[in-house]
């Protein structure tokens, strides 16, 4: 790991979690909390660890994920600078519930459950505010079951696609690109389809002039025609 240097009360006080803390509450949760890097690719946590922690990401990208018996993996989201991971075992203080893994090089600032749940229990606020993050997850899980169940591969993608825009995207002149860079296989893992299928599609949609895929990275020039794919609405 390298080190990294960061004023943790700063960090704290633009999060938008804990922005409406007092200087002498943030100054004493900066003391309690670390600060941790991650290079590309390397494993923050896996399921089954003990859950004494909740992270923020400050630079960098996270993915949680599961794997099947087989090997197959699930990407369950993908947390990008300034959202929060770990909050379900901080809370319950059990175990991680799937892996965390960078993908790309991370800096973290970590929140042990010890620490931080007297800070919970003196601000209601704050409370409030990880209740509305855990109810987004509840949202986007249901979302994802919805979409198994209901849609065939071309909406899930279309659906999986205009998520990832709303989550990353970066207009740009002729649209949107989705500022993160992941594999077929990365993006089937996070739908729930095949690889296969994937490039099947992406294929098809850039022939038609609905998106373009330059080293990785996917921008949407039509927006209107993903959304018309969706079935159930963008």
């Amino acid at each position: 790991m390298v080190a990294i240097q960061f004023d943790k009360e700063a960090v704290l006080a633009g999060h938008f979690l804990l922005r409406h803390l007092g200087r002498e509450e943030l100054r004493g949760l900066a003391a309690a909390a670390t600060l941790a890097n991650h290079a590309r690719n390397a494993v923050i946590f896996n399921k089954d660890d003990p859950g004494d922690s909740m992270m923020a990401v400050i630079r960098g990208r996270v993915k949680i994920c599961a794997y099947s018996a087989d090997g197959k993996e699930l990407v369950l989201n993908l947390i990008d600078r300034g959202g929060l991971f770990g909050e379900i075992a901080l809370l319950d203080g059990r175990p991680r519930t799937a892996d965390a893994v960078a993908l790309e090089e991370t800096d973290l600032l970590v929140l042990t459950r010890a620490r931080f749940l007297p800070f919970l229990t003196a601000n209601p606020e704050l409370t409030v505010r990880l209740f509305s993050v855990l109810c987004q997850r509840l949202r986007q899980t249901s979302e994802h079951l919805e979409d198994a169940l209901f849609l065939e591969a071309p909406s899930r993608l279309a659906r999986g696609l205009l998520r990832l825009a709303t989550a990353f995207g970066k207009p740009v002149a002729r649209g949107l690109r989705i500022d993160i860079k992941l594999s077929q296989q990365q993006i089937g893992s996070l739908i729930g389809i095949s690889r296969e299928s994937i490039n099947k599609h992406l294929g098809e949609w850039t022939q038609s002039g609905y998106i373009a895929v330059q080293s990785g990275i996917i921008t949407i020039h039509n927006r209107a025609a993903l959304e018309g794919m969706t079935g159930l609405g963008a």
